[in-house]
């Protein structure tokens, strides 16, 4: 296999949202075509289409392209050597080759009913033994015409042994080997069979999927010897747990659909980072992986067989910190669309405060809904009472102080928070940091807790500065 160009693919049913553990998989797949300079396919596994849900096949498109991933052939993208990568345009395809398994003896209709297959099973279940199909394969084959379920003939029953590139050596005995279906009665194919023969017309090269798996590979082994191909390279990746690490996330424990945390303002490229760690050491101690650094870093052998817990947490530091990298110009265009109803100026000033402990859009416009960024937009109102230093017996100390920081002010250089400060800071050394910082903050924001007053008054501009210490002023004189 070595020789061959990489070839990975991602094939999904259309069926909902993309969960995590799809994406991480896509993720991997992807990178490893990157890596290897090979190619990267997006394959729908659209055989299922009772369970199909409209709109699925655009929706895992717009998630991996948000995501950053791109493949040369898809969907949207056929392939000139092998067709569509939709697996309900490749029925002729699968047709074929179950014609040539017939031929080999390898195939034949189910002739049995529902009820005689219930009966089977049932009869299995009294003697307490697993079922096996292959125990009433009927003796005489009939002509396959279409109508009928389409079965696998195992052709050896055996103990399998094969090489998986993250567990190692597997194996699994004969009851995980059964005559299984080809091609439904509906005339589509089964994922057993459909996902072996398009990995075969697409070349692919590595295989990679969950551990719920491998209990189904020998089934995969003995249709590959069916068919007399190769195996691919498999590549069984460790499950997604959840924040304990107890069981695999679920959406109980907050897992959502991709675009939700786009929707979140997660971007990008902290999702890559994020989702490549889970199931994935590159070793030590460094956690924030450019693209560059990430492809340079990600083999296989790296890959863990345990799993990895999915911590929101650490997605949110992730995503504050890539955040704190972007241009400032891109950082207010990012604040300014988790607050588009207040004034625009205003939050492109507001943009960098916001950022200091803010990681998402989301926590933003929470933040903005408990009015935690009013004082910026508007009148304020507050108590006189909260105007006093804790160090002062009245607030009436207070009122020389902000009378002077206003006459400062009055002349000062307002371009930036720095120049602000310059214009106070000598007074405040000498009065008292917090006997002058305090009633100046609280006059601005109206609160407790709110950015410096150097920051306070930048966002607010010179002559609105002004006019709340004076009302500041007028308060602690009434």
């Amino acid at each position: 296999m070595d020789h061959k160009p990489v070839v990975t693919r991602f094939a999904p049913s259309p069926t909902g949202w993309l969960h995590i553990g799809g994406v991480r998989t896509a993720l991997f797949a992807y990178l490893w075509a990157q890596k290897n300079h090979g190619t990267f396919i997006l394959r729908i596994e659209d055989t299922d289409k009772a369970r199909e849900v409209e709109g699925s096949t655009q929706h895992i498109q717009d998630s991996l392209r948000w995501l950053g991933i791109e493949w040369e052939y898809g969907p949207d993208k056929p392939s000139p050597e092998f067709g569509s990568l939709l697996q309900s345009e490749r029925l002729a395809v699968y047709k074929q080759y179950a014609h040539q398994l017939i031929d080999k003896g390898l195939a034949y209709p189910d002739p049995y009913t529902e009820a005689e297959m219930a009966e089977f099973r049932e009869k299995a279940k009294a003697e307490n033994r697993p079922f096996l199909y292959r125990q009433h394969r009927p003796e005489t084959f009939g002509t396959w015409d279409g109508t009928q379920p389409l079965r696998f003939k195992t052709p050896e029953v055996k103990r399998y042994t094969w090489q998986d590139a993250v567990r190692g050596e597997l194996t699994a005995g004969e009851d995980a080997l059964d005559d299984f279906i080809l091609i439904k009665a509906d005339g589509y194919p089964t994922y057993n069979f459909a996902h072996i023969v398009d990995d075969l017309e697409m070349n692919v090269t590595h295989v990679m999927r969950g551990e719920e798996f491998i209990s189904s590979v020998p089934k995969f082994l003995s249709l590959y010897d069916g068919l007399e191909i190769p195996y691919p390279v498999f590549v069984t990746l460790p499950p997604i747990m959840g924040p304990d690490g107890k069981k695999k996330l679920s959406k109980r424990d907050g897992a959502k659909d991709l675009l939700e945390y786009k929707a979140d303002g997660y971007l990008p490229i902290a999702m890559r980072n994020f989702l490549a760690l889970i199931g994935w050491n590159p070793g030590g101690d460094v956690e924030l992986l450019s693209d560059d650094a990430l492809l340079q870093a990600f083999t296989l052998d790296k890959i863990q067989r345990s799993g990895g817990a999915f911590n929101e947490e650490k997605l949110r530091w992730m995503n504050k910190e890539y955040l704190h990298q972007l241009p400032a110009a891109d950082q207010v265009t990012y604040v300014q669309a988790a607050l588009p109803d207040r004034d625009q100026a205003t939050v492109a000033k507001l943009a960098s405060v916001v950022l200091e402990r803010l990681h998402n859009q989301v926590e933003i416009k929470e933040a903005d809904a408990a009015g935690e960024y009013d004082w910026a937009f508007g009148d304020i109102s507050y108590e006189t009472a909260l105007l006093k230093w804790k160090n002062d017996d009245t607030i009436a100390a207070a009122l020389p102080r902000l009378i002077e920081v206003r006459q400062l002010l009055d002349q000062a250089d307002f371009a930036t928070p720095d120049t602000i400060k310059s214009a106070l800071w000598d007074y405040a050394e000498q009065t008292g940091k917090g006997e002058v910082l305090w009633p100046l903050r609280v006059a601005l924001s109206g609160r407790d807790k709110s950015p410096d007053p150097f920051t306070c008054a930048h966002i607010l501009g010179q002559a609105e500065t002004l006019k709340r210490i004076q009302k500041a002023c007028d308060k602690i004189s009434e």
